[in-house]
């Protein structure tokens, strides 16, 4: 097996989190549900599989770095006698059935002969995608999700959830080795854009189309809001462009609990077709104006 930290593209300096980042980064990639009938992929997906689990293993890791394992997991000295074995005619002190792989499965719980029973190992985490609505991200909700295993669960989903978060399923990935507890599964959370809002930390922000009239003379409108929709006052002689702020009716903070704003970009849109009155209108209140809006251009 090749070295693990390459395998999974690291330096030896790679911290935990670094470790764990690049593994589920190539699951990803290489899961063979992902990769039907590619063997190749396959073979590259235990790879990387039997790598992590090796650095994922404090000992097992230090061990490695102190040259006292090979990268499969077997001691240092069975490789040796190994490829001695291979140079005097495949004489092995192990006997004919030595096989490194059967090594390397006792490092990870898989039958081990001997004094030492096999070591509990945690089952992998399983990487879960679930594509939400903007609302149920912004307010919460609850998603179906079925496992690998065809369980089904009602996931919640807390509010405020962010794009590409990861909601932790302690317990439901993958079976543990030789006794060992079970992985986890991670829900990987994608936010469906919605038509209208976006949202910025705590803040919602949405741009208002306003008429004409209502931008000369100002007046009330309705808003849309997350929760509803509410009245907005539109001072006269509102610009395009001009924000105004709604307090409080932005989301809610998970640790706070305060609510942020919403903010209303006003947008002044035009009738589809000018007519000859709303023309004759403005040439009559343009003549004699000293009305420049690109003066701070010059």
């Amino acid at each position: 097996m090749r070295d693990p930290y390459s395998v999974l593209g690291l330096s030896k300096t790679a911290s935990d989190a670094e470790i764990k980042k690049a593994y589920r980064k190539l699951a990803k990639e290489l899961h063979p549900d992902a990769n039907p009938g590619d063997e190749k992929v396959a073979e590259k997906f235990k790879e990387v599989s039997a790598a992590y689990a090796l650095l994922s293993n404090k000992e097992m890791r230090a061990r490695y770095d102190r040259g006292e394992i090979n990268a499969d997991g077997s001691e240092k000295g069975f490789a040796r006698y190994q490829h001695a074995g291979a140079e005097t005619g495949g004489f092995s002190p192990f006997g004919d059935s030595f096989d490194p792989e059967e090594i390397f499965s006792t490092f990870f719980g898989g039958g081990m002969r001997g004094r030492r029973g096999p070591r509990p190992q945690k089952g992998n985490d399983r990487i879960y995608r679930v594509n939400i609505d903007f609302l149920d991200a912004v307010k919460g909700s609850k998603k179906r999700l079925t496992l690998e295993n065809n369980k089904t669960l009602n996931v919640t989903i807390p509010p405020n959830v962010k794009e590409g978060q990861q909601i932790r399923l302690k317990g439901q990935g993958g079976p543990g080795i030789a006794g060992g507890p079970a992985g986890d599964a991670l829900v990987e959370i994608h936010i469906t854009p919605h038509p209208y809002f976006t949202r910025q930390g705590n803040d919602i922000h949405l741009d208002l189309p306003i008429t004409l009239h209502e931008a000369v003379l100002g007046g009330k409108v309705t808003v849309p809001t997350i929760d509803g929709s509410v009245s907005l006052n539109i001072p006269p002689g509102t610009s395009s462009g001009k924000v105004l702020r709604l307090k409080g009716k932005g989301a809610q903070d998970s640790k706070t609990g305060q609510k942020g704003d919403q903010y209303v970009k006003v947008m002044i849109v035009l009738p589809d077709k000018i007519d000859s009155e709303l023309q004759d209108a403005i040439k009559k209140w343009g003549k004699g104006k000293n009305y420049e809006v690109r003066s701070k251009l010059k």
